[in-house]
């Protein structure tokens, strides 16, 4: 598997910097596997966890309407065979750290998100 950690981190960074949905969507496959503390927050699903396009798509939206101003700023890209760590800090302040599995076709297949602090 001859994947493109950087490419990908830095298309899903631009794309969440232009607050492009559609942009977003695409750093995507159709069947991710998503899990992160927001989800219990905003849909209140103990096991924090979203499956496929169309839930991660409506968690996102929720997302950037909640944060007009919203900004990702790289701290820092970790690799590994399948894909990749990438820390971020917030416009809020908050860090983030999401682990990324990369399907064969280069897109987040599992992703695994880390708050610093609790987010919205």
């Amino acid at each position: 598997m001859n994947l493109d950690h950087r490419a990908h981190a830095d298309a899903w960074l631009a794309a969440w910097n232009a607050h492009d949905l559609d942009a977003v969507m695409a750093c995507y496959s159709e069947d991710v596997d998503f899990a992160a503390s927001t989800v219990v927050r905003r849909w209140g699903r103990p096991d924090g966890r979203l499956r496929g396009k169309g839930e991660l798509r409506q968690h996102f939206a929720l997302g950037l309407e909640l944060a007009p101003g919203l900004v990702f700023t790289e701290e820092t890209l970790l690799a590994a065979p399948t894909g990749y760590a990438l820390l971020y800090r917030r416009e809020n302040g908050n860090r983030v750290l999401d682990a990324v599995e990369l399907d064969e076709a280069g897109r987040a297949a599992r992703v695994r998100a880390f708050y610093a602090t609790p987010q919205k």
